[in-house]
C-alpha cells in the first residue's frame, strides 16, 4: 500500500505488519495489531515498535503505551467513517509525538483534514491508488487553504484571522 507523508509525496515504508510479537526479527520496525492484553515487546526500542488502533478505541486504554511507541496506524475502515480524526486529535493531545498514520481508504479530499487533526501520513489501499493518483492528492492539499477550526499545528482559524483584522463576523 502507498504511504502519503504530508506534502512530501509517495515515501518509502519501512514498517512491517506483523500479527505477534513472536514475528519480530532484529532491526525491524513493526507495527503489532491493538489487542486488550497489549504489552510492548521487551528489548524493542520506541521508534522501531509501531500500533494499530481501531478506530473505536477508548484512549485510556492506549494512553499507557504511548511512550514507547514510534508509530501509531489507525484504521480507517471508510472514507464515511470519521471517528479516526477524532482519534488523531485525542492522541495528539494526550502527547503522542510519534508519527501518526491513517489507514484505508481515505480519499484525496480528506488529507488536509487528516493532516490538521495530527496525523502525519496516509496508508492507502492499493485500488484507490489507481483511482487516486498523487497528483489528486497534492492538488486537494494545495485546495484548502484557512479553515475555521484550528489545526492540530497551530495554524490560525479563518475567525481568529478576521478577529486578528478587525472584521466581526
Amino acid at each position: 500500500m502507498p504511504v502519503l507523508r504530508d506534502a512530501s509525496g509517495v515515501i518509502a515504508d519501512s514498517w512491517i505488519r506483523v500479527d505477534h510479537a513472536g514475528e519480530i526479527a532484529d532491526g525491524m520496525k513493526v507495527i503489532l495489531p491493538w489487542s486488550e492484553d497489549f504489552a510492548p515487546p521487551a528489548g524493542l526500542p520506541s521508534f522501531m515498535l509501531g500500533l494499530h488502533l481501531p478506530n473505536d478505541i477508548e484512549t485510556a486504554k492506549v494512553a499507557p503505551h504511548l511512550a514507547r511507541l514510534g508509530l501509531i496506524s489507525v484504521d480507517f475502515p471508510s472514507f464515511a467513517d470519521g471517528r479516526g480524526f477524532s482519534l488523531g486529535r485525542r492522541l495528539r493531545n494526550l502527547g503522542f509525538r510519534g508519527r501518526l498514520r491513517a489507514c484505508g481508504p481515505v480519499i484525496a479530499d480528506q488529507f488536509a483534514y487528516l493532516l490538521a487533526c495530527g496525523y502525519d501520513e496516509v496508508e492507502t489501499p492499493e485500488s484507490l491508488d489507481r483511482r487516486q493518483p498523487q497528483p489528486q492528492w497534492e492538488r486537494a492539499l494545495r485546495a484548502i487553504s484557512r479553515g475555521y477550526q484550528p489545526g492540530y499545528a497551530g495554524g490560525r482559524s479563518v475567525m481568529q484571522l478576521r478577529h486578528q483584522y478587525g472584521m466581526e463576523p
